[in-house]
């Protein structure tokens, strides 16, 4: 292949990788959703430029949820990278090293990612508990305090915790597929 064609080959978006399994086409249909809500919060911002500059009547809400939806996207970023293996890696040592060895490394480090992952998942289970539940153990989500008073910080703890268990299980997804030889 020329350099070109393997710059073209490159720039295609082919979606989930094959090792990331029916999870990862999973996620990466999601994907979309998320960055909807990128659009939407543009949309909000647009919105509360309009009234507050136009009108002189600010909203209440406005950047508590652009943040909110920033945030979530940002979040789901992390594994939506994992399935369509665009993260960052030094690859001074790895490229060099042949296709047998790659995937002895692409096994050892999916599986520290897991186990990273759930450590993780971990600490964000404990953040839910004290954000999600009163100490007499009813269900109260965390509020921000402001005006408005929206359950943004509780609810995106939580959704913090579902993207860290869904990223330690696709990295053993992926650990096993690699382990398979699966392409």
């Amino acid at each position: 292949m020329t350099g070109r064609e393997d710059q073209t080959k490159e720039d295609e978006d082919s979606g989930a990788i094959a090792e990331a399994g029916l999870l990862g086409r999973w996620i990466d249909k999601g994907g979309i959703l998320f960055a909807g809500g990128i659009v939407v919060s543009m949309l909000v911002l647009l919105n509360e430029v309009f009234l507050r500059y136009v009108f002189n009547a600010p909203t209440i809400w406005a950047h508590e949820t652009t943040i909110f939806l920033c945030g979530a996207a940002f979040i789901y970023g992390g594994l939506y990278c994992t399935v369509r293996d665009r993260h960052i890696r030094v690859v001074l040592i790895y490229d060099a090293l042949p296709d047998r060895v790659h995937r002895i490394f692409n096994v050892i480090i999916s599986l520290i990612c897991a186990v990273s992952s759930a450590f993780f998942a971990w600490a964000a289970y404990l953040m839910v508990l004290r954000a999600a539940f009163r100490p007499d153990g009813s269900f109260r989500l965390e509020r921000s305090g402001s005006a408005w008073d929206p359950v943004f910080p509780g609810a995106i703890k939580v959704f913090l915790l579902g993207v860290l268990v869904a990223m330690a299980l696709q990295f053993l997804v992926l650990a096993v597929n690699y382990a398979r030889g699966k392409r």
